[in-house]
């Protein structure tokens, strides 16, 4: 069995089948860990949710910005905006079990896999860690708002996350603010302070930070108290690269003309698609 860490699709369809095709993805033994951003901004949103779909056992899929956007549009919570290119999956008949599907993703996906009889932890979130969270805080704020996505609060949570404020954990007035402030984390986050302060309005280099701010995987981080590996998307100007040897970067920017990359866990190795249209 072999496990494919992958980086934002956004509706690539055509090169996400050409990349599964090169690295000979099996369904009866290989996995898939998608960092979220499944769809929206490429021409193929509905291909490429169908498709995933129809292989979610083999899938372990973190939830990014913008399929939490699109769940809020399908909700009629949020209205669509002019970039947005998933209008397909809005007419298609089966959307609410597309809706469905998603609300009952993660915001991480943490496993054990064992390399050269060594194990090894991996962990995968769409944006990534901020400094100040443990493996513990991690996990249960990520299992809060999956509770709340799938409970009776879904559509409050969905309603109140968009906004750059508070970005400081210390600045949050209301539980909504708080619950607001850890989606950004999870979905949003590039530059930060060691205390977990956000910037949100640059999405430049990692070399071309924000007076005071560094990526969030410069500092030193809580949760590395534990051996563990970070798999993120979201940061396409990365290119995937972070000079980081625990903290890969898998979004190579395939939907802004690049390519769409999976790192193989089990050997490290990594395999390319460039962009077919």
């Amino acid at each position: 069995m072999s496990s494919y860490a992958i980086g934002d699709i956004q509706g690539c369809y055509d090169e996400l089948k050409s990349l599964l095709n090169e690295v000979n993805f099996q369904t009866d033994k290989d996995e898939l860990w998608i960092c979220g951003d499944l769809i929206n901004r490429g021409p193929k949103s509905l291909e490429c949710i169908n498709f995933l779909y129809s292989i979610r056992e083999n899938c372990h899929i973190t939830l990014g910005n913008h399929d939490l956007h699109f769940i809020a549009v399908a909700k009629k919570i949020r209205d669509k905006s002019n970039s947005d290119t998933f209008q397909d999956i809005l007419k298609d008949p089966l959307i609410e079990k597309y809706v469905d599907w998603l609300l009952n993703l993660s915001f991480h996906h943490i496993d054990k896999i064992k390399i050269n009889g060594e194990v090894k932890t991996f962990l995968l979130t769409h944006a990534g860690v901020p400094p100040h969270w443990t493996k513990e805080d991690l996990i249960n704020n990520s299992l809060e708002l999956s509770e709340i996505l799938k409970g009776p609060n879904s559509e409050k949570l969905l309603r109140n996350m968009y906004g750059d404020k508070p970005n400081h954990p210390s600045e949050y007035n209301s539980n909504q603010e708080r619950l607001r402030l850890n989606i950004n984390y999870f979905t949003r986050m590039r530059f930060c302070k060691k205390d977990g302060s956000l910037n949100l309005k640059y999405k430049g280099k990692a070399n071309d930070a924000p007076k005071g701010f560094m990526p969030w995987f410069e500092h030193d981080l809580k949760i590395f108290e534990n051996p563990i590996h970070i798999l993120f998307g979201h940061w396409a100007a990365l290119e995937g690269l972070t000079g980081k040897r625990n903290v890969t970067a898998l979004d190579t920017g395939c939907v802004w003309g690049n390519k769409l990359s999976a790192l193989r866990l089990e050997d490290n190795r990594i395999f390319s698609c460039n962009k077919i249209n």
